[in-house]
């Protein structure tokens, strides 16, 4: 009685261990996560290197009409509106660009200290330095945009620092000298 249904089994077994049907599907399920995850890391790489880019060279923009003064009595919205009309791929960039600008002695480091960005938890964002110098000053300003990850559980946008809001902040610096008049 026993033997009967341990032969109906090896008999099962032995079907199974010879149908090949599905084998494809058993090696899709295995590889398909793996190119997920690159697919997604590199569009997240793609869009965090343009936006870093655009933000970079619309600072940079911007700057020489400071550096070169055709920009009088500037503000911290008017720069600010400024950079966001020169980059187009940051979104909501005026509630997630803050900007610092001060005077640094020539010959002196750089501050240490991390550029201001936008807390989005707040209600209200705390103030920043920004000063507007005059000839021969040299001048360091710091631009610092917040964006929420693409694919924030996948990839690099697993990897990336984040703030309390889950968003990763993007930084462009650059120092120059006020031109004399």
């Amino acid at each position: 009685m026993i033997r009967a249904p341990l032969s109906w089994l090896r008999t099962a077994m032995q079907r199974f261990r010879g149908d090949e049907s599905g084998t494809s599907t058993i090696e899709f399920v295995i590889v398909f996560p793996v190119f997920a995850f690159l697919l997604c890391s590199a569009t997240e790489s793609g869009i965090l290197m343009l936006r870093q880019v655009m933000l970079d060279r619309a600072l940079d923009l911007t700057v020489r009409d400071l550096r070169l003064q055709e920009l009088e009595a500037v503000t911290h919205d008017q720069i600010k509106t400024r950079i966001c009309a020169e980059t187009t791929v940051i979104p909501d960039c005026t509630n997630a660009v803050l900007l610092e600008m001060r005077q640094v002695n020539k010959g002196a480091t750089l501050p240490d200290t991390a550029a201001p960005c936008v807390d989005r938890a707040a209600t209200v964002q705390s103030a920043t330095t920004f000063t507007q110098g005059t000839d021969n000053q040299m001048m360091l300003i710091r631009a610092c945009a917040v964006f929420d990850p693409i694919f924030p559980g996948t990839g690099l946008g697993m990897d990336l620092a984040k703030d309390a809001t889950g968003a990763y902040a993007l930084v462009s610096t650059t120092a120059f000298v006020i031109e004399p008049s």
